[in-house]
């Protein structure tokens, strides 16, 4: 049983807050949409049947028992033991799945005399987990699912995750972040007021580096006329896996200690190049550098304050107004780039 969003689309009064999109969670897949916190909210309350798209539609099973949820709030109750609420769970959902062998999946065992509000709050996430399990719907949709865990609580939440894509069930991931959207699942999806774009993902090997830097070479050698615009994609690490990003996408870059950090709505993702190389391939774009250290999406420019006669900063206009720092040298580069 798939899930299926058609040319769906939400607006709230005259504000879009995505335009229609398509896409299809297939039986044996981990799908994780990254977006805003009103973006998640919205595609819940969807889901749930409490509000109803502006346009499109969303295919599921009509029975409610077929979907389940993972909310970001646990919604346990505190007085009960983890068993206890595990066996409420079973009594609810009317299943046949064995409270100990769920238990044992979660690894509370040893913890199921324990009430709930004794339990870490890692380990509360398994319970909420366990009584998901319990029901053991066709499709999951699970809100923030590894957010604030510690590690052996993630490392089981990856295991079961593996464990329901072999029960062919069709799980869906609603996340604001991307290092746990690209560590949870098979394919990453941004959803924002600009419609749904796929974050571009490569399984990370000893020698991608080095086949990168040969591309990268090739590249070279065979453009013999600089192009006034170059599409290509960024590179970063995350984990075990490398994810492309357009270079749009970029706010800013700062090097730290030899490292290079490419700043994306808040989050910041190591690079595989150096801040010079990441200057020459980002020129084309209207990226300037600003400083010994940073390089700086212009179009991602705010306002240019002058703090003293010799000191400057650039205030972007992303969510946190980013301030990052501009040299003397650049103010006069960017000035006359700005023919002030």
């Amino acid at each position: 049983m798939s899930l299926q969003f058609i040319n769906a689309e939400k607006r709230v009064n005259d504000t879009v807050v995505f335009p229609s999109f398509n896409l299809n969670v297939d039986t044996g897949k981990v799908i994780a949409l990254y977006s805003s916190v009103n973006v998640r909210e919205q595609l819940i309350n969807l889901l749930l049947e409490k509000t109803r798209l502006s346009n499109g539609q969303i295919l599921f099973s009509n029975t409610p028992e077929e979907i389940g949820f993972l909310f970001l709030d646990s919604g346990l109750y505190e007085r009960l033991t983890v068993k206890e609420t595990i066996q409420f769970s079973k009594r609810l959902y009317g299943t046949t799945i064995p409270v100990g062998e769920t238990l044992r999946k979660i690894q509370l065992d040893s913890k199921q005399n324990v009430k709930i509000n004794r339990l870490s709050h890692s380990e509360k996430k398994r319970v909420q987990l366990a009584c998901l399990l319990i029901h053991n719907p066709f499709i999951y949709i699970l809100e923030e699912p590894d957010q604030n865990l510690d590690l052996e609580t993630k490392r089981i939440f990856i295991s079961v995750l593996n464990e329901l894509k072999i029960q062919k069930k069709s799980i869906l991931i609603l996340t604001g972040n991307l290092e746990s959207a690209i560590t949870s699942s098979d394919e990453v999806y941004r959803l924002d007021e600009n419609g749904l774009h796929n974050v571009q993902i490569q399984e990370k090997t000893d020698g991608n580096e080095e086949q990168l830097e040969k591309n990268n070479e090739l590249e070279e050698q065979a453009t013999a006329v600089v192009q006034p615009v170059r599409f290509e994609k960024i590179p970063t690490k995350v984990n075990e896996k490398i994810v492309l990003f357009d270079p749009i996408e970029i706010d800013y870059i700062e090097s730290n200690e030899g490292q290079s950090f490419l700043h994306i709505k808040g989050e910041s993702f190591p690079s595989v190049f150096t801040l010079n190389d990441l200057e020459q391939r980002l020129l084309p774009f209207g990226f300037f550098r600003c400083h010994r250290s940073y390089i700086v999406n212009l179009q991602r420019v705010r306002e240019v304050i002058t703090w003293t006669r010799n000191s400057y900063s650039l205030v972007l206009e992303d969510a946190k107004k980013s301030t990052i720092p501009l040299s003397k040298t650049k103010m006069a580069e960017l000035k006359e780039m700005l023919g002030l």
